[in-house]
């Protein structure tokens, strides 16, 4: 006889609130057994961090949400042979919070449960009937980009083919995003002549674009070249669509599809803007410089006076281009004589301009002006754009360039903007300063990020040879043997014999 609902209900609250420890709690208190002494050791291990990036801090407020740890580590878990189902455990265990469900809470469940695999159907499932919660475009396209993630496109099928009627565009993006970034170009195709019928998306040139631009962006133009051809009695393309075409064989490095897709749009009577232009431009520098680097001005010229023979005016982004490309090739005055001219066309930088310039003087150990360049980006308006991956690109560089002391600096103002520094920030520092032998440096540092907050652990490091202080050698008296003495003697009475030896006349100073 099958047990009770009231056991298995007692069993699965039993488990859940019992057994299973939260991750939180334990990681918490396993980072507080630490000590910054165990830094002083110096051999080296290689990194493994528990986050992916230093810009997560750890602030309370970014915490997981303790519900959705929870819904987390339901799904998780590996289910008994006579245990329920995955909706069913659910309903279980959360059927009092229902009503608190948000979107955000259902993206941090699936941030969470990256191992969960087709166990987040059952949590679909379980929304879709929870009471209180209403799916909406944006929460499909969270489990769309679960599942594409892990390649499993059945499982966004039939999410597709149940969201009928609720399912928009963020959803039609995740899918195509998800199709082209696993590299099934021809998936995408076939995904938009059926789409309408059996997931209830309109085929429009809305749609079209965003699957041009997907399909462009990561290097299938032929692809949708073909796509825009077959379809130009029903959807014929605008300007936009014949820009991003254009742009996408120059993604892929194929600059004579590029200007011949150009030159059959000048004959049909289309206007190629600054974005065409700019993807070209973008891809001679790229030639050029894997090429020959000194052909990189006169070829750049050549797109330029083009760009003004067809009255399509220069933007910052065609300035970005440049400036990009003169920074990769360590032309850094040159980029800077390009900048103090974009006013000249009437174009005034952006964050990305500042950005690539900033790295571009500390890579050129010009430190001093790539600090006035942060001060003019924040005059300029652009200071909530130097976040946490900005400065972490900073300090990297000037790591990079054995500039710890002005790293340090940078640090401090990366403070003083708000930014909170995360694990990868401080183990970059850590890993520096010890192969700088200085200890004294990454104590420090340890201490502060403990006192923090963050969660840092202590790692073993290695020093520079360079850096290490060479032991002193005593050198010991060796005792000469017999042979060794009298072959020094000999040695040393021929030195004083040819000491006497009458010099050549010719080699003698003549006497004035």
């Amino acid at each position: 006889m099958p047990p009770s609902i009231t056991s298995l209900q007692l069993r699965c609250f039993l488990r859940h609130y019992c057994l299973s420890p939260a991750p939180y709690l334990t990681h918490s208190a396993s980072s507080s057994s630490f000590t910054p002494t165990l830094l002083t050791k110096l051999t080296f291990l290689p990194l493994s961090l528990s986050r992916p990036f230093s810009s997560q801090t750890i602030n309370p407020s970014n915490d997981p949400d303790p519900i959705a740890q929870s819904i987390s580590t339901e799904l998780i878990k590996i289910p008994d042979t006579e245990s329920l189902s995955i909706s069913q455990r659910l309903n279980l265990n959360f059927s009092h919070i229902t009503s608190s469900i948000t979107p955000s809470l259902v993206l941090q469940t699936l941030n969470l449960s990256p191992d969960a695999g087709r166990a987040v159907l059952g949590f679909h499932q379980w929304l879709v009937t929870a009471a209180g919660f209403k799916q909406t475009d944006e929460t499909i396209s969270f489990f769309i980009d679960y599942f594409g993630r892990r390649n499993d496109f059945q499982s966004t099928h039939e999410l597709l083919r149940d969201g009928k009627g609720l399912v928009g565009s963020k959803s039609l993006e995740s899918m195509v995003d998800r199709l082209v970034r696993a590299g099934r170009p021809t998936k995408v195709v076939g995904f938009f002549d059926r789409m309408e019928r059996d997931y209830g998306f309109k085929r429009d040139r809305e749609s079209l674009t965003l699957i041009v631009n997907k399909l462009c962006d990561n290097g299938y133009a032929s692809y949708a070249e073909r796509m825009v051809k077959n379809l130009a009695n029903e959807i014929f393309p605008d300007e936009r669509i014949c820009d991003l075409l254009i742009k996408g064989w120059c993604v892929d490095g194929k600059l004579e599809e590029a200007k011949r897709l150009a030159g059959e749009m000048y004959r049909g009577g289309f206007e190629i803007g600054a974005m065409a232009y700019n993807a070209i431009l973008d891809c001679v520098c790229k030639l050029c410089r894997a090429k020959d680097p000194f052909r990189l001005h006169s070829e750049a010229e050549k797109v330029l006076i083009e760009m003004d023979t067809r009255g399509v005016p220069r933007n910052v982004e065609t300035f970005n281009v440049l400036i990009n490309n003169l920074c990769k090739m360590r032309k850094t005055q040159d980029a800077m004589n390009l900048f103090y001219r974009m006013g000249e066309w009437g174009c005034n930088p952006d964050e990305t301009t500042f950005l690539v310039l900033i790295k571009s003087l500390y890579q050129a150990a010009r430190v001093g002006e790539g600090d006035e360049m942060i001060d003019r980006m924040k005059s300029a308006g652009y200071g909530e754009k130097l976040d946490k991956k900005a400065y972490y690109s900073f300090l990297k560089i000037l790591c990079g360039i054995e500039r710890l002391e002005h790293a340090m600096t940078v640090f401090e103002m990366m403070k003083a903007d708000g930014c909170k520094p995360g694990i990868k920030t401080y183990d970059l520092l850590f890993g520096n300063w010890c192969a700088h032998n200085r200890l004294d440096k990454a104590n420090s540092l340890f201490n502060e990020a403990l006192s923090n907050g963050v969660p840092v652990t202590p790692k073993e490091y290695r020093v520079d040879a360079k850096f290490l202080k060479p032991k002193a050698v005593k050198k010991e008296k060796k005792r000469e043997t017999l042979p060794e003495k009298m072959a020094r003697k000999r040695q040393r009475l021929k030195k004083i014999r040819l000491s006497f030896v009458k010099k050549p006349r010719k080699m003698m100073r003549p006497a004035f």
